[in-house]
């Protein structure tokens, strides 16, 4: 089936006249679909979800289907007290009454809102472009901080839990294809170097979580840059979008990659590793709008673990790009031969930067 004849298995308005690949993303193939009837346009967001990726699309869909339905009873019944109107993508149904089709090869499809009026960035602009970030991030946290975490599916287990993706590099580097890319790149030992260094750190969060410091919520999973919308018209924060990864985890998982991808410059493609670095204006920009939100359901140790979790997150994509190297680039989708390699080295050094900074990071969060 084409994605238009996929498109018209929704409830949607009117006929389809175009669908348009979108180009963005590392997971699901995502698309623009465009109906019209004879007094209207509807436009809506059609992906084929990455079942490789997410061995259970019908769990994916289900912890979607609940939260945001949670959500946007809670953003409406907000609404009047409001300084904005806040969005969040709805799940469309299809025309049988299911959230997502499946197609004849058992490729799992879904429908979803386009928030109107509003526009993502691979790169945050300005300080005003952070601060909206972080106070996203932070009201969506806010918003579905009392659902019931047991009502959600663990839809990527060990997501984000760093002992895991390092128990799966030890693994990896193991293998004779490894090995080989191993030899052949001085950068790929220097990688592997660095990641060795820094091991014992991995499990700083699952250990606190497992004494009981920090305690499991729902979580957005994947709030990086691209998934914040700005409203066109008045230049705020609107939505945070792509909610695949929503599930049970620390939010310092969501706050640590917020970091990692808001507040470095160069972005996660950049060759030339010369500009790398955390920008501290950002930083702390997106801290105070993360904080006039989350602060009231923060716990003191929530606090205490902020910079392990900026630090942790960003070194834990150095372990994931890299272990996708090395076993041929299987889950990253990738545009040349080293991507993910570079991928890697992008992480490393931003983590560098991070570690070098501690004491200015931690001032920062003393006073946010």
């Amino acid at each position: 089936m084409t994605p238009e004849s996929i498109a018209a298995e929704f409830e949607v308005t009117g006929q389809v006249v175009t669908v348009l690949n979108i180009d963005t993303g590392n997971v699901n193939d995502t698309y623009r679909v465009i109906t019209r009837t004879s007094y209207s346009e509807t436009q809506f967001v059609l992906q084929r979800i990455n079942h490789n990726v997410f061995p259970k699309p019908d769990l994916v869909m289900s912890n979607m289907r609940a939260i945001t339905d949670y959500a946007h009873k809670r953003l409406n019944e907000q609404a009047s007290k409001s300084n904005r109107i806040w969005q969040l993508p709805l799940v469309m149904k299809t025309r049988d009454g299911k959230d997502f089709f499946v197609d004849a090869e058992g490729n799992y499809w879904r429908a979803l809102s386009m928030i109107s009026s509003a526009t993502s960035h691979e790169q945050v602009l300005n300080v005003e472009h952070a601060h909206e970030a972080g106070y996203v991030l932070g009201h969506f946290q806010k918003t579905i901080a009392d659902f019931p975490v047991d009502q959600l599916g663990d839809t990527l287990p060990g997501f984000h839990v760093t002992p895991t993706y390092l128990a799966h590099h030890d693994t990896v580097v193991q293998t004779d294809y490894a090995q080989d890319r191993l030899k052949g790149s001085s950068e790929a030992r220097r990688v592997e170097a660095y990641i060795q260094e820094r091991r014992d750190f991995a499990s700083v969060l699952e250990d606190a979580r497992e004494r009981g410091e920090l305690k499991v919520r729902p979580i957005h999973g994947d709030p990086k840059i691209t998934n914040i919308m700005i409203d066109d018209i008045t230049g705020k924060g609107t939505a945070i979008i792509d909610l695949d990864t929503v599930k049970p985890g620390l939010i310092h998982y969501d706050i640590g990659d917020g970091v990692r991808s808001a507040c470095n410059p160069a972005g996660e493609e950049v060759k030339d590793l010369r500009d790398v670095v955390i920008d501290l204006d950002s930083f702390e920009a997106l801290m105070k709008g993360y904080q006039k939100q989350a602060r009231e359901f923060l716990t003191d140790a929530d606090q205490h673990y902020m910079y392990d979790s900026i630090r942790l997150l960003t070194f834990e994509l150095v372990i994931r790009f890299f272990s996708d190297y090395l076993a041929g680039d299987v889950y990253f989708k990738t545009d040349y031969e080293s991507h993910n390699l570079n991928r890697a080295r992008v992480q490393m050094k931003l983590c560098e930067s991070i570690e070098a900074r501690e004491s200015m990071i931690r001032r920062i969060l003393d006073s946010v």
